[in-house]
């Protein structure tokens, strides 16, 4: 059996030049980084008057040790529609190295259905993240700067709220002392780092609709308060220009294909259990109007990463998904049953049954909740059996929801086909969109509204010091803004041991946060960290490149 990357490696992709005339690109907007990969100007949107085509959200049960599937299904899926005739085309995020060296792998998909060059956009890419890293820092190192040049501002050092990135887990980072070694080297104080992906800018620059609205939302952006509590933003700073500079080819998509040809635009990252989870707004823009149909996803399970694709990206760029897909794997399901990881590839109907009410709460949620229409996508595994593939069908079925056996990583588009047929015809009905929550609600109330009617939590809690910081946010005019929700991924509870649709829980919010620039409010729940660290054998062990420039050891 082929891995992923001998499989992309293999493949004979066409020039990025065929791929953007084929999506109706023409070639004045685009900006080529080699043969395989492309920037495309945004420009673009205001000049071109075809109409949009449908949105369709990819997202998933909570991830398990199993895997489900999820980019390799939306790649699958939008192969699949081009093979039934209709001109479809994918918006994705791009990969943080992070992820990459560490547990969690790449972010281009698997098996027959993955986008290419799959190194590249697993490795640097067209450089979007460093730049992203750079604006970042330039910020930290303005403020650090003003308050060693005579602080005219008078930041209070340790309420400072910016913190300096890195597109990597590096625990080590997370909290360390700065500015040591006398008076020239800086003022001495806290700081820390967190990865690129947490960064606000990498928020901002995914909701910016362009170069005029990166710069606002960058001005917008607070980096500490002074001593009398006032904010202090990076306008007030005088780095939003600058910052926007080292920005201004960041904030164009990328091109790229499928393994068959199909145009994808990857672009920007958010992590899900921390950021917003998805690819910028410019992206999904230029792919609703390239394709008849856009197919994208959004990070982790349903509850992260399309909640927030739901309530806070469609609700700032005005977009209207058509249809939902909802991946499970029946491997999966049985893990949020209690079957541990080695015995998953046996048929256990009981341990289904009790995994099941995981799959059932993220579609109930995307049909009840958001009044969205949802197909489930069940990933196939050889080891599946016939009684647990009938078994998600009912049960899905009792709540209305058809189910279609996708076998994209095995057959590419041609597995994708009984997902897009009925991906199709979910567009045509009914659609009854709404958030989950108003932003006439109380920071607090809307907080409370999302654990209650996502999670099925009892209630949420707030530490005393997140009391504190609501309070003092709505007292700064900011209680209208949506709510970021960082949470853990492996669990709808913010405790990842609660497996399954757990009940009988409470959330607790242990801490507040603005990202005045983006436009939301983050709420940390748990042990959540905006740093990770890498695990006891990273995946940058495999990884390795031969004399020719070949990589392996890349999935």
């Amino acid at each position: 059996m082929m891995s992923d990357i001998e499989i992309a490696q293999g493949s004979k992709p066409l020039k990025i030049t065929e791929v953007a005339a084929q999506a109706g690109v023409d070639e004045k907007y685009v900006e080529q980084y080699g043969g395989y990969k492309a920037k495309i100007d945004y420009s673009l949107l205001e000049e071109t008057e075809r109409p949009d085509g449908k949105l369709i959200l990819v997202t998933a049960i909570t991830p398990t040790p199993a895997g489900e599937g999820k980019t390799t299904t939306t790649v699958g899926l939008a192969d699949g529609l081009r093979r039934i005739g209709k001109k479809a085309v994918v918006a994705l995020r791009e990969p943080s190295l992070g992820p990459v060296f560490g547990v969690k792998g790449g972010a281009a998909g698997g098996g027959w259905a993955q986008v290419v060059p799959m190194e590249d956009i697993n490795l640097h890419f067209t450089g979007d993240f460093h730049a992203i890293g750079a604006a970042n820092n330039l910020l930290a190192a303005m403020l650090d700067n003003h308050i060693y040049q005579g602080n005219a501002l008078s930041i209070d050092p340790k309420r400072i709220t910016w913190r300096r990135c890195v597109d990597m887990n590096d625990r080590q980072l997370r909290n360390v002392v700065d500015g040591l070694g006398g008076r020239v080297n800086g003022c001495p104080r806290e700081d820390g780092y967190d990865i690129t992906v947490a960064s606000e800018v990498m928020a901002v620059l995914c909701l910016s609709r362009d170069v005029d609205d990166l710069k606002a939302r960058l001005s917008r952006m607070i980096v500490g308060y002074t001593y009398e509590e006032k904010p202090v933003t990076a306008g007030d700073l005088k780095a939003a220009g600058a910052m926007a500079a080292l920005l201004k080819d960041a904030l164009k998509p990328n091109l790229v294909q499928t393994l068959e040809h199909t145009p994808a635009f990857i672009h920007g990252g958010p992590f899900a259990n921390i950021a917003h989870g998805c690819n910028s707004i410019i992206a999904t823009r230029m792919a609703l109007k390239m394709g008849d149909y856009a197919v994208t996803e959004a990070g982790f399970g349903a509850d992260l990463g399309a909640e927030k694709f739901l309530d806070i990206k469609c609700r700032m760029a005005g977009l209207i998904p058509s249809a939902v897909v909802v991946v499970a794997t029946v491997r999966a399901l049985k893990h949020h049953g209690g079957v541990a990881k080695a015995d998953l590839g046996t048929e256990n109907l009981a341990a289904l049954e009790r995994g099941l009410p995981n799959l059932l709460q993220h579609v109930e949620n995307i049909t009840t909740v958001f009044g969205l229409p949802c197909v489930v996508a069940v990933n196939a595994f050889p080891t599946d059996t016939r009684a647990e593939l009938e078994l998600v069908e009912k049960r899905c079925s009792e709540l209305g929801v058809n189910v279609a056996l996708s076998e994209v990583w095995a057959k590419g588009g041609e597995g994708g086909e009984a997902l897009a047929r009925e991906v199709v015809r979910l567009c045509e009905q009914p659609n009854h969109f709404s958030q989950s929550y108003s932003l006439d609600q109380g920071i607090e109330e809307k907080l409370e509204t999302i654990c209650k009617r996502i999670y099925r939590a009892d209630g949420v809690v707030l530490t005393a010091n997140a009391k504190k910081q609501a309070k003092q946010l709505e007292s700064l005019g900011f209680g209208n803004l949506p709510i970021c929700m960082a949470k853990t991924q492996y669990s709808f509870s913010d405790d990842a041991a609660l497996l399954g649709a757990p009940r009988g829980f409470t959330v607790t919010v242990r801490n507040l946060k603005v990202s005045a620039g983006a436009g939301f409010i983050v709420a940390l729940t748990g042990d959540i960290m905006t740093m990770p660290g890498l695990p006891k054998v990273p995946a940058a062990e495999k990884i390795d490149v031969d004399s020719t420039g070949r990589i392996s050891g890349l999935f």
